[in-house]
């Protein structure tokens, strides 16, 4: 064997080894770890499991949370661009909002969908209406890009104590994070004023409704739970502070 057939086999024996090290080291496909998209936002990160069963007979208890970009919700010309997708949203009729309520950085919202397919496709129309108009109202000071942080947080409601929970969290939200000053019993940035289970009118009946003042648009409770069953666990002030516990 000549020196020149000797550092032919050689090298072949190299290049097959470097081959088998690359297959290992490069492999495409299959389940790794920290693979997929990466969240984008500073309160981005819900995690990206499959949601889970929804029924008609369910209440649903959605968060939506914006980039910093968009700054404070509870203003004025914010609170008018989150009513005009909740009309968007009452229009289409492929989800039920029950309530709202508008904070700093978040909106929570109860919902009624039919299944899982109807509550995704609803909560896009919102969100994709809800963007376009809070990009309006901000002007040259819109941020780029998204306007919600990555996917909502969603709790699926199955009881009356879970209900009547749900109910005082999101309607008594503003009192958890301090934010009162506004002089009023219930939160003008939710719709409060339209829930007629509050404690405080077991005599009076409904509030009325301020002149000029303009509700966000939602529709009455078809479910059980959210009509007669969270009742079962007890009644609502108007001045809970909201657990600070999920």
């Amino acid at each position: 064997m000549t020196d020149r057939q000797s550092r032919t086999i050689v090298l072949g024996m190299v290049a097959r080894r470097k081959r088998h090290v690359q297959q290992a080291l490069f492999r495409h496909g299959g389940r790794r770890k920290g693979a997929g998209r990466k969240p984008k936002g500073a309160r981005a990160g819900q995690a990206h499991d499959e949601r889970p069963v929804i029924k008609a007979r369910h209440a649903l208890h959605v968060v939506l949370r914006v980039v910093p970009e968009v700054g404070n919700l509870r203003r004025r010309d914010m609170y008018r661009a989150i009513r005009a997708a909740s009309i968007t949203a009452a229009v289409h009729a492929r989800i039920r909002i029950v309530h709202i309520s508008i904070q700093r950085t978040h909106i929570h919202l109860l919902v009624e969908a039919v299944d899982k397919l109807a509550l995704g496709r609803g909560m896009q129309g919102f969100q994709i209406s809800a963007a376009r108009h809070i990009k309006t109202a901000l002007g040259e000071a819109r941020p780029r890009g998204r306007v919600f942080c990555d996917r909502y947080h969603l709790v699926v409601i199955e009881s009356p104590t879970q209900a009547r929970h749900a109910l005082s969290y999101v309607l008594n939200n503003r009192r958890k994070h301090a934010e009162d000053g506004s002089g009023t019993l219930v939160d003008p940035f939710s719709t409060g004023i339209l829930f007629a289970g509050w404690k405080e009118l077991e005599q009076t009946g409904m509030w009325q409704i301020p002149l000029g003042y303009e509700p966000l648009a939602i529709g009455p409770p078809r479910s059980w739970l959210l009509t007669e069953g969270w009742k079962l666990a007890g009644t609502i002030s108007a001045r809970e502070v909201p657990s600070r516990r999920r």
